[in-house]
């Protein structure tokens, strides 16, 4: 039996013995210049009272966005995680995160209260 049954979970039965799943795969998002990307870089609170900067507004491969958060994180040495367009990192380094976006290119801007 094949691996891909997750894929076809649709698809309970055929009869046709030449049937053949058609799975279709997801494309990869293209990762737009930096000059094209809009950033909103906002302050978020998470349980327990701590703080994190969150980046949002990334259009790119999931790749990319990782790469970015983690050159980020080690700027400013901290902890974090990227994943679902979004990148965040602990504590509240909105200012050396903007700084470090417009050096880098990127169009961003702080957002929220």
């Amino acid at each position: 039996m094949s691996n891909d049954w997750k894929e076809r979970l649709g698809v309970v039965f055929s009869t046709n013995p030449d049937f053949r799943y058609e799975t279709t795969a997801e494309a990869e998002e293209t990762t737009l210049a930096p000059q094209q990307q809009n950033l909103k870089i906002w302050l978020d609170r998470l349980k327990g009272g701590r703080v994190a900067t969150v980046v949002r507004g990334f259009v790119g491969s999931s790749d990319d966005l990782a790469a970015l958060g983690k050159e980020l994180k080690k700027s400013c040495g901290v902890g974090g995680t990227a994943k679902d367009g979004e990148i965040i990192i602990q504590g509240d380094h909105r200012d050396r995160v903007v700084e470090l976006l417009v050096k880098a290119g990127y169009k961003c801007k702080k957002a929220g209260g």
